[in-house]
């Protein structure tokens, strides 16, 4: 039951971010899906323990994993087309300094006149110069700078909403640390719990008051217990290890955990209240809506294409045989162009501008049934999830209740250990269903707050205000 039910919680979470991820954003989202998972790590490990609480780790999550530094990265980039395509609109200089010498060959170049030397130099001359290029009037261009434009705003809410997945992953990493922690406590008080039926069981037979068959059946579930512990250790090394991993600590940086699993109650909001804020704060939403702007000026520069140019061209200099015996030469040029027949490259170009804007509607309209499905999702996991624990949490006591009684059964020889052994499995199982519920319930909490866009700022409110 512990296996099924952790396992389908981790699926159920990994699909929720790689829906996230696998949302249209463009160039921005050029890293692995399974980036968030990484980190650069930027600091030494010490040799003491360090203390970590869930909102240092995602303090660290979010500087350090490897998800939101390649976003980053990826607006510096948008950042970069910007200018490059700004460059388009603004005047370009270039300077020149030359130097030059020459000596010619006349009769090398087939040039043989009687009198008239063979050679000619060395001669030379010296020439400072700039070159101005001014764009006039480009329609195209300007169109695709303020695409340029749209695609550096969208870049940046990318990296904002990477934010919010940052938090999902490193709270599920941080939540399932915890439920681990809890399920080894338990264990632990199982193993006690056993170890004093087996101890009982091994006075009754020495006594001849039971048979061996209960002794072995006290040793087979203290030993059952053992093997659990030693599994949920084990997997609790590897949960740390993915933790760290996420966060950017050193692996071989001991800490330990100082926040509990949150059971605090929390108020859920509508599915119409949490869908309107979703529509407003959900900075993937916001960047597909700058996405699709950007793709309507490339549009509009495919088609501004067939507009004429005008630009302008200017040179001003100092020329001669030396600095000191040169004089000022300028030139200056205004040109109009414009294609006369160049209709399959220009119609090739407004095709796909027309393809790639009707993607990104398609996307957007996609992304806003997506969001409501994950509005809805989360919401329907934590009203499941807050039954589960309610549920669960009375099984433990019940499951508690039904072993103490069976124990003392037991060792008043009423009957044998077989009741106990089922107690202590029903507890084992109630035990770790109630952990796994907790755990399944905040994951879903961390969800609803990543589906509504606000996981970054408001995770605390939607954890029980831990």
């Amino acid at each position: 039951m512990r296996m099924f039910l952790e396992r389908s919680l981790r699926r159920g979470l990994l699909i929720s971010v790689l829906v996230s991820l696998a949302a249209p954003l463009g160039n921005a989202q050029t890293g692995s899906q399974n980036s968030y998972q990484g980190s650069v790590v930027q600091q030494k490990a010490t040799n003491t323990v360090m203390p970590l609480s869930l909102d240092e780790a995602i303090r660290l999550g979010l500087r350090s994993n490897l998800g939101s530094i390649l976003q980053s990265t990826d607006v510096q980039s948008a950042a970069g087309q910007k200018l490059q395509n700004l460059q388009a609109l603004l005047p370009t200089v270039i300077g020149t300094a030359q130097d030059s010498v020459a000596q010619v060959n006349l009769q090398a170049e087939g040039l043989r006149i009687p009198g008239f030397p063979a050679v000619i130099g060395p001669y030379g001359y010296t020439d400072f110069r700039a070159r101005l290029n001014q764009s006039v009037l480009d329609v195209s261009s300007i169109q695709n700078f303020l695409a340029a434009k749209h695609n550096f705003a969208a870049s940046k809410f990318t990296a904002k909403d990477a934010g919010d997945l940052v938090v999902l992953t490193v709270g599920n990493a941080y939540l399932l640390c915890v439920a681990d922690a809890a399920r080894l406590a338990s264990l632990r008080a199982q193993v006690k719990t056993s170890q004093i039926s087996l101890d009982q069981a091994v006075l009754n037979h020495k006594s001849g008051v039971s048979p061996r068959l209960d002794e072995l059946r006290a040793r087979v579930d203290y030993q059952t217990i053992q093997q659990s512990m030693i599994a949920t250790q084990d997997q609790q090394s590897k949960d740390l290890i993915a933790l760290a991993r996420a966060i950017g600590l050193p692996l071989d940086q001991k800490f330990r955990l100082t926040d509990a699993n949150p059971e605090g109650l929390t108020q859920t909001p509508s599915l119409e209240v949490a869908m309107a804020e979703a529509l407003k704060t959900r900075n993937d939403y916001k960047s597909m809506q700058e996405q699709v702007l950007a793709a309507q000026r490339s549009l509009a520069a495919a088609h501004a294409e067939r507009l004429p140019k005008l630009t302008a061209e200017a040179d001003y200099g100092e020329i001669g045989v030396n600095p000191s015996n040169s004089y000022a030469t300028m030139d200056a040029t205004g040109e109009a162009s414009g294609p006369i027949f160049e209709e399959g490259k220009l119609r090739g170009d407004a095709k796909i501008a027309d393809a790639a804007l009707k993607q990104k509607q398609a996307r957007l309209n996609d992304l806003e049934g997506q969001i409501r499905a994950d509005v809805q999702n989360a919401i329907l996991d934590i009203h499941a999830a807050e039954k589960l624990v309610t549920v669960s949490r009375s099984n433990v006591e019940l499951a508690n209740e039904t072993l103490q009684e069976a124990q003392d059964r037991f060792r008043s020889g009423v009957s044998d250990n077989l009741a106990v052994s089922q107690a202590q499995s029903s507890v084992a199982q109630a035990d770790d269903q109630y952990v796994g519920s907790l755990y399944q319930l905040n994951v879903a909490r961390l969800s609803l707050a990543r589906a509504i866009g606000v996981a970054q700022t408001q995770y605390k409110s939607f954890l029980g205000g831990q």
